[in-house]
């Protein structure tokens, strides 16, 4: 979360892009309550453009169980690469990696969790290339199988789309090292490199929804898709029923 989220920032640039409201909730309170059901018990947050104002909007939102644990990214304005670089000290054990401005169905996780393998990266994919919004921004994937063998938002041959989702080994510090003496300190490039050593595990989400909120449109295209699920329901609602499984989603 250690962006600045230009994109979606408003004429009064007041909020930091996680706190921004969706259907009355900020956006990444969806994603609290996603780790909750998954076990969750340390969020390392990951901060940098106005950090003391995302975490004074982000403590209040944590939900019991889950302790708070900042890191201060210096070189916020850098590639994310950078700033999970900077979570390397606190983490020591296989980690559930998350993107701060990403809305999904809590059953998107949980099929995910379930599937992992602690002693490979494992990406979680959406082969429903059809209904993603903004297809051009999106990081494309291609797959053989159940192995990711290339991953960029240039490819021209891809089969499934990234969802900011992965368990990761501590082994992706390493090679996100070697990106970085490569020039492009990515996580993808990152992931790119793992991927080309046969060290990428792909798992489809399946009809489980996400979406990235990158820009109004989305953030637009993302309350939309709230008001078709829940309907006249209020926040407090809509907390309890985000999304239940749904095989006939697309």
């Amino acid at each position: 979360m250690a962006g600045r989220g230009s994109r979606l920032r408003f004429a009064d640039a007041s909020l930091p892009k996680p706190l921004v409201p969706i259907r009355g909730r900020p956006l990444i309170s969806y994603t609290l309550d996603a780790m909750v059901e998954v076990g969750i018990t340390t969020l390392h947050a990951v901060v940098g453009c106005e950090s003391e104002l995302l975490l004074e909007g982000l403590e209040p939102l944590m939900p019991p169980g889950i302790r708070l644990h900042a890191i201060h990214n210096p070189e916020w304005q850098k590639q994310n690469g950078v700033s999970l670089l900077c979570a390397a000290p606190s983490l020591e054990a296989p980690f559930l990696l998350m993107m701060g401005d990403h809305l999904f169905a809590r059953e998107a996780l949980q099929v995910f969790v379930r599937q992992v393998h602690a002693d490979e990266l494992s990406l979680a994919i959406d082969r429903k290339i059809d209904s993603i919004y903004d297809l051009d921004d999106a990081m494309k994937v291609e797959t053989r199988g159940e192995r990711v063998i290339a991953i960029g938002k240039e490819l021209q041959t891809y089969d499934a789309i990234d969802t900011g989702i992965f368990v990761c080994p501590l082994e992706i510090f390493g090679y996100l090292e070697k990106a970085r003496e490569n020039g492009d300190c990515s996580l993808a490039a990152g992931v790119r490199l793992m991927a080309g050593e046969n060290k990428v595990r792909a798992i489809n989400i399946g009809n489980a929804w996400w979406q990235d909120v990158d820009t109004p449109e989305m953030l637009a295209c993302a309350e939309a898709h709230l008001q078709m699920r829940v309907g006249s329901h209020g926040p407090a609602a809509m907390s309890a029923r985000l999304y239940p499984g749904d095989s006939s989603e697309k």
